[in-house]
């Protein structure tokens, strides 16, 4: 080496590279040092800017800075070149030998050539409107010292002064215009860019801007080094991350159509998951097990080197060029190691989001493909949110479980070097914690299964909660079921308190295990004869802390592994449940009849597939095309499942089912509607292109346009999720026109007519199903029979089985529990009426434009105080101030037994005894008493030591017990505070998971109604299960290291200046680099993670979607549009994933070799130093030692402190729901005494609603009294204010002004509890949550068994029930083990049991069939005879007995009075009310002996809002006592022969007639 630079230089070998020559720098260090390396530097950054993506929109003239750069980096491209002519030709023109002058001209000409390439692209690219980096541009002027110090050179040389040498003066010249040439570009980036608004600070992608794509097309060195990342980091700086779409593309590998083709190649139904990921992404995955590998190597290699390199300046005697190797070793070492480990970690984190997007495409696939056997949707949420993450922990968790004993077997090889067998002792009691670590993993791995099915319990309720939560509001059941998901969080809290006692315990074993080994090892080798030295010591105590990475990290690799194996099995278990698959299901053959639509021959059909529960058994049926079929029977006898088995949605245990056009679909209209959280119009044409025509019909058809002309945006108006701010007839109109849109050929329709009053019933039977789909197939099931008649067939089902089959004359006398006319109106429905109910419930939230959802709300810049604040109040004063004074403890106890130590250490060296085995140092003193530093890294006798200290004296057996018994007692209190740390915060954070929890549940319960209209349920849900997780788990897990880091940096820096203050110095630049680094970083990392947490939501609601609307996707063949869509939003929230990532590596890979470039610095110098013969090899060896400590420790706090910035986003979310969400009001709790509702009055005082301001009133200063005991039927037509009267009194919703009296007390003074539980309501849609009858019915506790019963058989119920297995029966989610109807008659039961004064009826029996209803009614109205009854009537017949009868209008009251006072006024609008039902409305079922005929002279065609009624002459008969059927049918007969058209009639008893 000096023989090479010697001969380049043209200097002596003794000093072959000399700094000084003379007054100025060496020529020789000023070409190799100075200008060779920047620049150097400059083409390897240049290079990396070679790939920047092009601006689409670029102008193709640069502005005058960037063509001013341009044009100098040419020049100063050229004249190194010209530089060499002078040079080459001879006499050569010095200053220095050719070979030189050649070497730093032609590297200056490559860098700047390099340089003008990267210029060129830059200005090209959307840098081109700013400035470009600054790096770069500051590394252009890193060659000048070396041109200024030329040009000295020659001002000291005289080159200018007589005689002028022709050579020397053109190389002067060249070295001026080089310098001007850098001037220029200096000005060049002084100058702005162009004129207009930076490209900074313009809009993102508004005006068709798109971000770039990441990494894809870049150059390696940009690849390495990131540089690619800088726009994204720049918009992040800027605070213009705001949403999922404002990060880079994903590169081609990530994307997720590309990732769903390479997985699909590998998939097979029924294939293990595991395997399929191997094949897709593992061959890739193990080749990184390479880089690993080589890694780890690297990272012994720097003590080897470090060691080395102290020698060598130690002793002397070795050739400069070695210590040039070292040093460079050394740096190179540290770099490429840093390099390897950066792309190892950016790699592995690529293959772990190939695997999750793959795992979260194939999961929502596997729900569009479900079988009838579905796990609830809470569990399929958790799978998506929880599972898919942690099966990811494989991906870090597999390589680091070979990497780590690998680095322990090297390591303790290197111990076996220094201390012999000793070294065993301390190995024995590492490998027996081997067997406790097991069992703790065991006990770990179990506890996490079972907390994962509580949690998975948990959310499903939560689930249901948000589902139900108007229904909740009306029991006032916020308390009895938030206590249900508050007993499940206590089981999910215990499980997690085991597992985080477990993991303090590993933590404390794994913590005190070095300074334990430690004692062992040193009593063994004292015990067996050996003598201790400081280089023993201090070696062993360095491997013994290089022990301590990878015996910390084992066992959360391990239960990284374990978890990952849980969550494996988990999806594993969803894959393998059995699919919807039609070939199998249908015949492959069409119906036999050419002319048949549909045949079921011996079909046996159940909802699991063993045929537990009730079976469908069809024995023949054949349908032909065109044809209506009508199918009618009793509650739950197996209607729907008739349409569920023709759709493919039950198991078929044996027979045929033949369909025509099968490959078509179905239109299909569910007895509960399924509404997407869109737009009206987006719900109709549900995918398929909007033809306006077409949807004219279809809106005409389903009588949609009255309601649409109502609504804030028309048919722009968003629907909140499940319809929720509709009425029921609203969604099933909506519903049934979704699929009269998609033109199926059959149609299956249950029973849309149930939830629409009697006009609109007869409208979509002669305008849709007669009328648009008259040339289809229909198969109707309805319980209004009359409405069948018009058949082509009717079918009877019993207890699931098709008893008859024929015409409508046949079938409909054995269903029809009263004549078909009166029957008309027995049937629950909503005119639309609750269009009113949803100009009500939209506009609450909704905007002028019509939109509801609002966008979820992202915070933007650093985490809050107020939110570090928050964790520390849940984590409690107290206990946070003892985990922080246990913490800074235990780190004082450890730096105080590495003092006593060297204390001993240097006690021994005072002795002065001699040693056999080399001098004493003569610097040790100056190394402070933590010099045993200087030996972090060098193994004795395999390296050469660093300092060969002397072996002291054999110890005296007092002395070394002295000794060896304080540093036991300083190393077991050490132990003590450890445990006591790893407990306190494992409890700490414990406290903290329960508080946040608690806090957040009871906050969402009180929240408004309108808030849960407005806001999707996979947002709330977010919270409740990836937020949640992230705060019991992910958080406190991060935290721990964070304070971990801080406390070993305290420690360090107290240490470090106590020992070599000096030192410190290098500090104060390291702390400013390292501040703007990771303040750069963590502007964008936070929002990224945000960005993460927002663009989850969408994923989590459109899954819960999917999974309710299954049958309706399949049977409109829209599931591959929803799967394009579920691409589109994982895409999205890849996007955000993978950029949070790779800017973590651009962290790690900056702080790595700003770490890297500090022990080169010390190194260089130390070289420098030892050339002038300055060197201290003590301190030298003292600041590598540090530097490496130091930098490591820093880069670990900035990633931990980031991540935990970023983990802090999910309490920050909690935070913003538990302190932000709106609260229903409160009221007072007056002092009333226990019955204070004892009347059961009910008084409105000029009371007026309004939901938001500039809408019209809602409620218009409605006054009305009902007196105790009254029965009050409230009627009005769509829009009119019915539903508005009850949210008012149940105050769901507070009046503007105005006020509601009950017995005399204003509502608005009470508690909303002590309000609701005197009130009772039977609510229109029936409500039920997973758990068992007696929790459904009764959820607070309050009723013996014996109610329970009671009120079940009055409903009709205990025959069910009991089959289910009684009370204590599970209901399944949302009580899908009973049938629509089944379930409002449970509800009914509820309000049987409950003794309030007041009740309110939203009729609730519309999915009951006739009979049963008829039952119902006489119960209702037995049981409630002496309280207060206030029914909303959606169909009149129910309250042309109620004692009066109140009209809205328009949020008025239009009229008050009794029914028959109201029917005898000429022109009153209840009197208009009936004549709008086709056939008006009967009354009371108690009148039981006269028969009643409304009969005409004519009978008009039945027309859209225009009845029978009002067309033509009517009258009302009183014909007498006719009891018996085929009597009443020959009356009916009779009045026909004398020209009357018979309407209606029911058999009345005398006192009820008017």
């Amino acid at each position: 080496m000096e023989r090479f630079l010697a001969r380049l230089c043209g200097t002596s070998e003794l000093q072959p590279l000399p700094v000084w020559e003379g007054d100025t720098t060496g020529h020789c260090f000023t070409q190799l040092v100075l200008s060779a390396l920047p620049h150097t530097l400059l083409a390897v950054l240049s290079a990396c800017h070679w790939g920047h993506p092009r601006n689409p929109d670029y102008a193709p003239h640069c502005s005058p800075g960037w063509r001013l750069r341009l044009a100098a980096s040419v020049l100063l491209a050229v004249f190194p070149l010209l530089d060499l002519l002078p040079v080459i030709l001879p006499p050569g023109a010095g200053p220095g030998p050719t070979g030189l002058e050649v070497l730093a001209g032609g590297v200056a000409a490559v860098a700047w050539v390099s340089h003008s390439l990267a210029l060129w692209v830059l200005a090209h690219a959307p840098y081109g409107r700013s400035r470009g980096p600054l790096a770069l541009a500051l590394a252009a002027f890193l060659p000048a010292p070396a041109l200024v110090l030329t040009l000295l050179w020659h001002c000291q040389r005289g080159t200018l002064l007589p005689p002028l040498l022709a050579g020397p003066l053109s190389r002067l010249c060249l070295l001026i215009l080089q310098l001007a040439a850098l001037l220029a570009y200096g000005l060049g980036w002084a100058v702005p860019g162009r004129p207009r608004e930076p490209w900074a600070h313009e809009p993102l992608l508004s005006e068709g801007q798109e971000p770039e794509v990441a990494e894809d097309g870049e150059s390696w060195l940009s690849r390495f080094s990131y540089a690619w990342l800088a726009p994204l980091l720049a918009r992040g700086a800027r605070g213009e991350l705001r949403q999922p779409q404002d990060t880079c593309h994903l590169p081609r590998r990530l994307h997720p159509t590309y990732l769903a083709r390479v997985f699909q190649v590998q998939w097979q139904e029924g294939a293990r998951l595991w395997r399929t990921l191997y094949g897709a992404f593992g061959h890739c995955y193990l080749a990184l097990g390479l880089l690993k590998l080589v890694g780890t190597m690297l990272g012994f290699s720097g003590p080897l080197l470090l060691s080395l390199l102290v020698g060598f300046l130690e002793e002397g005697q070795e050739p400069l060029n070695h210590g040039l190797l070292y040093a460079l070793g050394l740096t190179g070492g540290a770099i490429l190691g840093a390099v390897l480990q950066n792309q190892y970690g950016y790699e592995v984190r690529k293959v772990a989001l190939q695997a999750r997007g793959s795992v979260l495409n194939i999961l929502y696939r596997k729900a569009l493909q479900l079988g009838p056997r579905r796990p609830p949707a809470g569990e399929v949420l958790n799978l998506l949110g929880t599972d898919s993450e942690r099966l990811l922990n494989f991906a870090g968790s597999f390589h680091e479980a070979w990497g780590l004993p690998l680095q322990l077997a090297i390591t303790l090889y290197l111990l076996y070097q220094q201390v012999g067998v000793a070294f065993v002792g301390g190995l024995i009691l590492a490998l027996l914690l081997v067997p406790v670590n097991k069992v703790i993993a065991t006990r770990i791995m179990a506890s996490n299964q079972e907390m994962l099915q509580h949690k998975d319990a948990r959310v499903k309720l939560v689930t249901e909660l948000l589902s139900g939560m108007r229904v909740i509001k009306f029991f006032g059941w916020e308390q009895a079921l938030g206590a249900r998901v508050e007993a499940c969080r206590a089981r999910e809290l215990g499980r997690l308190r085991v597992i985080k006692y477990l993991d303090a315990a590993c933590v404390y074993l794994w913590a005190a295990l070095p300074v334990v080994i430690s004692i062992v090892i040193f009593i063994t080798y004292v015990l067996t004869g050996h003598q201790l030295t400081a280089t023993k010591v201090f070696t062993a105590l360095a491997l013994v802390r290089m022990l301590i990475l990878p015996l910390n990290n084992f066992p959360w690799v391990i239960n990284g592994l374990l978890e990952a194996k849980v969550s494996l099995d988990r999806i594993q278990h969803f894959l393998d449940l059995p699919n919807h698959d039609p070939q199998a299901y249908y015949s492959p053959d069409p119906p036999t009849e050419p002319s048949a639509a549909l045949e079921l021959h011996e079909a046996l059909f159940s909802w699991d597939p063993v045929g537990t529960s009730q079976e469908t058994f069809i024995s023949h049926l054949e349908v032909k095309k065109g044809m209506l079929v009508g199918i009618v029977g009793k509650v739950g006898c197996g209607k729907s499942s008739l349409l569920a088995a023709i759709t493919g949605e039950l198991h078929r245990l044996c027979g045929q089912v033949a369909v025509w056009g099968l490959s078509k679909g179905f239109g299909l209209a569910t007895q509960e509607p399924w509404i997407q959280f869109a737009t009206i119009r987006d719900n109709i044409l549900f995918g398929k292109t909007f033809d306006a025509q077409l949807y004219k019909e279809v809106l005409e058809a389903c009588a949609l346009n009255e309601d649409l002309s109502i609504l804030p945006a028309g048919d722009q108006t968003e629907v909140g999720e499940k319809g929720v701010t509709l009425s029921g007839g609203q969604r099933a109109r909506i519903a049934l026109a979704r699929a009269v849109y998609q033109e199926k050929e059959l149609y299956l329709l249950d029973d849309p007519l149930a939830a629409v009053d009697a006009d609109v019933a007869t409208h979509l039977l002669h305008r849709c199903i007669l009328g648009v789909l008259s040339h289809t197939t229909r198969l109707l099931c309805t319980h209004r029979t009359e409405y069948l008649e018009q058949a082509d067939m009717v079918l009877l089902l019993e207890a699931g089985r098709l008893v008859r089959a024929g015409p409508p004359s046949e079938i409909l006398p054995l269903v029809q529990a009263a004549p078909r006319a009166w029957a008309e109106d027995g049937q629950e429905s909503d005119p639309g009426t609750n269009p009113k109910k949803t100009k009500e419930g939209l506009e609450v939230e909704e905007s002028a434009s019509g939109q509801l959802r609002q966008e979820e709300s992202k915070k933007e810049g650093a985490v809050a105080f107020h939110v570090y604040r928050a964790y520390w109040r849940a984590v409690g004063w107290g206990m946070a101030l003892a985990i922080l004074f246990s913490l800074l403890l235990m780190q004082a106890t450890r730096n105080t037994a590495d003092w006593w130590l060297s204390h001993w250490i240097s006690e021994l060296k005072a002795a002065k005894n001699s040693s056999q085995e080399a001098p004493a140092p003569t610097r040790l003193g100056s190394a402070g008493p933590l010099s045993a530093q200087l030996l972090l890294f060098s193994p004795g006798s395999l390296y050469t030591s660093v300092f060969p200290l002397p072996k002291a004296a054999p110890n005296g057996s007092s002395d070394l017990r002295f000794y060896l018994t304080v540093y036991a007692t300083i190393a077991g209190v050490n132990s003590l505070c450890t445990l006591l740390r790893a407990i306190l915060f494992a409890a700490g954070t414990l406290r903290a998971a329960a508080t946040l929890h608690r806090r957040l549940l009871g906050r969402v319960l009180m929240a408004p109604v309108t808030f849960f209209d407005s806001t999707p349920t996979g947002r709330v849900l977010n919270r409740f299960s990836s937020d949640v997780a992230c705060a019991d788990d992910s958080l406190p897990f991060i935290l721990n290291i964070l304070l971990a880091n801080a406390a070993g940096l305290l420690g360090l820096l107290a240490v470090l200046g106590f020992s070599l203050p000096w030192l410190l110095l290098l500090l104060p630049p390291l702390s400013v680099i390292y501040y703007r680094v990771q303040s750069h970083y963590r502007a964008s990392s936070r929002e990224l993670r945000r960005l993460g947490s927002l663009s989850l939501s969408p994923l989590y609601t459109h899954l819960a979607d999917t999974l309710a609307g299954l049958p309706v996707l399949r049977a409109a063949g829209a599931t591959y549009r929803f799967e394009e869509e579920n691409q589109r939003l994982l895409e999205l929230n890849q996007r955000c994933q993978f950029a949070a990532s790779a800017t973590m590596q651009w962290l790690d890979i900056r702080l790595q070799l700003m770490g890297a470039a500090a022990v080169s610095a010390i190194a260089g110098i130390a070289l420098v130093q030892h050339q002038q013969g300055l060197a201290n090899p003590g301190l030298v060896g003292l600041s590598l030692s540090y530097a490496l400590s130091l930098t490591g420790l820093l880069s670990g706090l900035v990633s931990s402190f980031t991540q935990t910035e970023a983990m802090l986003v999910s309490v920050e979310r909690l935070e913003e729901y538990s302190c932000d969400l709106p609260q229903e009001p409160r009221g007072q709790q007056p002092q009333l005494g226990i019955g204070w509702l004892s009347q059961g009055s009910v008084e409105f005082q000029d009371v007026v609603l309004v939901y938001r301001p500039g809408l019209p009133n809602a409620l218009d200063g409605v006054t009305f009294r009902v007196q105790p005991g009254e029965k009050l039927g409230i009627v009005g037509r769509t829009g009119s204010g019915k539903s508005s009267l009850l949210l008012v009194l149940f105050r769901l919703l507070e009046p503007s002004s105005g006020r509601v009296l009950l017995d005399g007390v204003d509502t608005s003074q009470l508690e909303l509890a002590e309000l609701r539980s005197q009130l009772a309501i039977i609510p229109q849609e029936p409500f039920l949550f997973s758990g068992t009858v007696r929790e459904n019915l009764d959820p607070r506790g309050l009723y013996e068994d014996g109610a329970l019963w009671q009120a079940l058989e009055q409903c009709h119920l205990s025959e069910v029930i009991e089959s289910m297995g009684g009370l204590d029966g599970e209901l399944g989610e949302g009580g899908r083990r009973l049938s629509l109807g089944q379930r409002q008659l449970l509800c009914l039961a509820r309000a049987l049991l409950t003794d309030a004064k007041i009740l309110c009826i939203d009729e609730a029996t519309a999915s009951v069939d006739q009979k049963t209803d008829q039952l119902l009614q006489q119960t209702i109205s037995k049981r409630f005879a002496n309280k207060t009854v206030l029914t909303i009537a959606h169909r009149l017949n129910t309250i042309l007995n109620s004692d009066r009868v109140l009209v809205l209008h328009a949020g008025r009251v239009a009229e008050l009075g009794s029914p028959a006072a109201l029917r005898t006024q000429p022109h009153s609008l209840f009197q208009q009310l009936l004549q709008s039902s086709p056939r008006g409305a009967r009354p009371s079922p108690h009148c039981q002996w006269f028969t009643l005929l409304r009969v005409s002279t004519s009978p008009p065609p039945p027309q859209r809002g225009k009845g029978a009624l009002g067309s033509s002459s009517q009258a009302t008969l009183c014909v007498g006592r006719v009891p018996w059927l085929p009597q009443r049918q020959a009356s009916a007969l009779a009045l026909r022969h004398l020209g009357l058209q018979v309407d209606f009639f029911w058999q009345r008893s005398p006192r009820a007639l008017p």
